[in-house]
C-alpha cells in the first residue's frame, strides 16, 4: 500500500482490517509521520498496544519490521553494527596458508561482507521496494547515553563506520519509539518526534477490541470482562492491567469454554490479569471484604453496549 494515498480515515480503516483499533487522535499521528518522515513517540502504560501499532503498520505497508528492543546497557555498538571476527580470523588464516601475506588482506576484511548488520544499521541500509519500519521498543529502559546517540541517527539517518565510511539511508525508514515512562525521555528526543500518549481503552472501546479479535466470544462475557477491567484500573493495585491483560483473559476463558463468569472462574483465571502476587492477594481481598462487588460487575447490563 502506497503511504501517499492513505487519509486519516483510512488508517484507521487499515488497522482495523488488522484488527487493531484505534481513535482518531492516534491515527492522525500515524498518517501524519508517514506523510512527514517524521519518528514518533508512543507513551502509555504497558500493554496499552503501543508496540503493535508498528507491527500492524508494517503489515498494512507490506514493509519490512525491523525492532531495536532497548534495555539498561544497550551501546551503540550493538544497535548498529559489529565486525565478525571469527570470518575474519578466518580469511587472514586462509590468506596466510595460500599466499603468506596477511597485510594483502588486511583491507577486504573490513568490508560489508564481514560487517554483522545490528537493527539500526539494517534500516538505514535496507534496500527493499519500501521503506522499513523500524520499532525502537521501551526506550526508555535505555541508558540516557543511548538516547543522546539516536539523535543523530534519528536526524539525518546516516551513520560513519570508520573502515568503510559514511552510510546513508536510501529510504528513509518509518520509525515508532515506544515508552512506558519509567523515566522521562529528554526534550531533545522529543522535539525530534510526533508524540501519542495510550490511554487504557473506554468501555465501549475495549468491547470492540475484545469482540474483533475474538469473533468467537460470547457477547455477555465479553460486556462482564470490560465491566471487570474498568473496575480494577480505578483500584489501587500495583500493576494495573492493559489491554494486553484483557485479550490474554478473553483467550483462556474461550478455552475454557465459558460462555460467561461467575465468581469461581474470576477467582481462578485471575493469573493471566494480575502478575504479582501482591496483587492477587489484594484482589482475594477485595472480593471478600466486598470492595469488589463481583455480582453487580457481572450482572452488566446489554445497553452499555450500542
Amino acid at each position: 500500500m502506497n503511504p501517499k494515498e492513505l487519509t486519516i480515515e483510512r488508517v484507521q480503516e487499515v488497522l482495523r482490517e488488522e484488527r487493531y483499533i484505534c481513535d482518531r487522535s492516534l491515527a492522525t499521528i500515524v498518517y501524519l509521520s508517514l506523510l512527514m518522515g517524521k519518528p514518533v513517540l508512543l507513551e502509555g502504560e504497558a500493554g496499552v498496544g503501543k508496540t503493535e501499532v508498528a507491527k500492524v503498520l508494517a503489515k498494512v505497508l507490506g514493509a519490512k519490521l525491523i525492532r531495536l528492543q532497548c534495555y539498561e546497557g544497550l551501546d551503540a555498538n550493538t544497535a548498529l553494527y559489529e565486525w565478525n571476527y571469527p570470518k575474519q580470523m578466518l580469511r587472514i588464516k586462509l590468506e596466510e596458508v595460500e599466499h603468506g601475506d596477511k597485510e594483502a588482506v588486511e583491507t577486504e576484511i573490513f568490508s560489508q561482507e564481514y560487517l554483522i548488520k545490528r537493527p539500526l544499521l539494517e534500516a538505514i541500509q535496507s534496500d527493499g521496494a519500501n521503506p522499513p519500519v523500524l520499532l525502537i521498543d521501551e526506550i526508555d529502559r535505555a541508558d540516557m547515553e543511548f538516547e543522546a546517540f539516536l539523535l543523530e541517527v534519528l536526524s539525518d539517518f546516516q551513520i560513519t563506520i570508520p573502515e568503510i565510511g559514511t552510510v546513508a539511508a536510501k529510504h528513509r525508514p518509518y520509525v515508532f519509539l515506544t515508552s512506558n515512562r519509567t523515566r522521562e525521555i529528554h526534550d531533545a528526543l522529543k522535539r525530534r518526534c510526533l508524540y501519542h500518549w495510550i490511554e487504557y481503552p473506554s468501555f465501549e472501546k475495549e468491547y470492540e477490541i475484545i469482540t474483533t479479535k475474538f469473533p468467537e466470544v460470547e457477547a455477555t462475557m465479553a460486556r462482564q470482562i470490560c465491566a471487570f477491567m474498568q473496575r480494577v484500573r480505578e483500584m489501587n493495585f500495583y500493576k494495573r492491567p492493559g489491554v494486553a491483560e484483557t485479550l490474554d483473559w478473553a483467550s483462556a476463558l474461550i478455552a475454557l469454554n465459558r460462555k460467561g463468569l461467575d465468581d469461581k472462574t474470576v477467582v481462578e483465571t485471575m493469573g493471566c490479569v494480575f502478575k504479582y502476587r501482591e496483587d492477587l492477594h489484594h484482589l482475594r481481598e477485595q472480593i471478600e471484604g466486598r470492595q469488589l462487588n463481583l455480582e453487580a460487575l457481572l450482572r452488566v447490563s446489554p445497553e452499555l453496549v450500542s
